[in-house]
């Protein structure tokens, strides 16, 4: 039914976001019935894959990516059994499934983190996430001085004095990726759907698992010269060794995912949305937005970009993220230039960034004057 060549070099992946694509079952809410319904639709579209937005049980405090349950779908959308029929039918059209796995951060409802809430200060359940004693007489002041995407402190304070660290929505608490049962519930979730024949994942916020283990401060900004403002090298420079972005040790955790993915048939793959900021910004295309994975790593990375592609998942190649065009070799899986769909702060340097009134509606660029646009789709 599928090609033999690797199929992420020339497809199109289409995104669905569950709730507003199509409903199955008449009660106003998109669900996996409506997807069913569409797939003859998507093939007519000639789509190779779809990415599926969060359909995990969720209390839908961000749109499903505050998930509550990995191995359940929410039952606004349907059932388990609906996703695997679904699965089955789109492979029967030729179409492949691709979820989101979102491994930064889970709901406050997920069962782990209500025990962490029960078990209280010190406790192995609180291990598994990051919670911290605060700063400043009685503890009263964050941890330190990390702020949420979402605006505000990334701390929020417990009754019982302790400190939980979150980057998004505090209904989103991190996890603590140096903690081993972290890995191993994730590599088992994956395993979970790899056989209910999934082709992959998209994996929300790829670059942001790993923290620093001494959660230092953020580094300071950097003052404009005397000669002239700040520069958006200047600025970037200083943030290279980012206490909770883009971190080297993310690749270990991918190359276990890598190994995982490969004790099942088939070509099975991941595509990583990551942030990078690098000091060559003309355009920034260095090593560190080039996406160059391990061999053994993810096959693709979206690296907060207008297009998405995908180097080889045997050798090492550079995939220029933003708007530069891919090398030979890296192809667009996107058909849009426009949208950025991350939940991240986008680039910035070029264009003017609009976003809706939800934290995860996309940010969409209007490229300036003369500036560097996106390549053509």
């Amino acid at each position: 039914m599928f090609p033999t060549t690797p199929w992420w070099r020339s497809a199109v992946i289409y995104q669905v976001y569950i709730r507003s694509f199509a409903d199955g079952n008449g009660d106003g809410v998109g669900d996996i019935a409506g997807i069913r319904s569409r797939l003859p639709y998507l093939k007519s579209l000639g789509v190779d894959a779809i990415w599926i937005n969060p359909w995990y049980k969720s209390p839908m405090a961000d749109h499903g990516y505050d998930v509550a349950d990995f191995r359940s779908i929410d039952p606004r959308f349907g059932t388990l059994a609906d996703a695997e029929q679904l699965i089955t039918e789109a492979h029967e059209h030729g179409i492949r499934v691709i979820p989101d796995i979102v491994p930064n951060h889970t709901s406050d409802q997920h069962a782990w983190f209500q025990a962490a809430l029960a078990a209280g200060p010190g406790s192995p359940e609180r291990e598994r996430y990051v919670f911290r004693p605060g700063r400043g007489p009685d503890g009263t002041e964050p941890p330190n001085d990390w702020v949420s995407c979402f605006g505000g402190p990334a701390w929020t304070r417990l009754p019982d004095g302790d400190w939980y660290l979150h980057l998004f929505a505090p209904q989103q608490p991190d996890l603590n990726w140096q903690h081993p049962e972290v890995r191993s519930e994730f590599e088992s979730i994956l395993r979970f759907w790899f056989s209910r024949g999934v082709d992959g994942f998209r994996i929300d916020v790829a670059h942001g698992l790993i923290k620093h283990p001494e959660l230092p401060d953020l580094p300071p900004r950097a003052e404009p010269a005397v000669t002239g403002p700040l520069t958006r090298r200047d600025e970037i420079r200083q943030h290279l060794d980012h206490p909770h972005w883009d971190r080297d040790e993310v690749h270990e955790i991918y190359r276990a995912w890598r190994k995982v993915a490969d004790e099942f048939p088939g070509d099975r793959s991941f595509v990583a949305e990551a942030w990078a900021d690098t000091p060559n910004d003309s355009p920034p295309t260095s090593a560190r937005t080039a996406c160059t994975p391990p061999s053994t790593s993810t096959s693709s990375c979206a690296a907060g970009t207008p297009r998405t592609c995908a180097p080889s998942s045997t050798t090492p190649s550079p995939c220029s993220a933003r708007w530069a065009p891919p090398p030979p070799g890296c192809c667009p899986t996107t058909t849009s230039c426009a949208t950025q769909a991350a939940t991240a702060v986008p680039p910035r340097g070029v264009g003017s960034p609009t976003r809706g009134t939800s934290p995860t509606v996309p940010w969409t660029w209007t490229w300036a004057p003369g500036a560097p646009g996106p390549p053509p789709c």
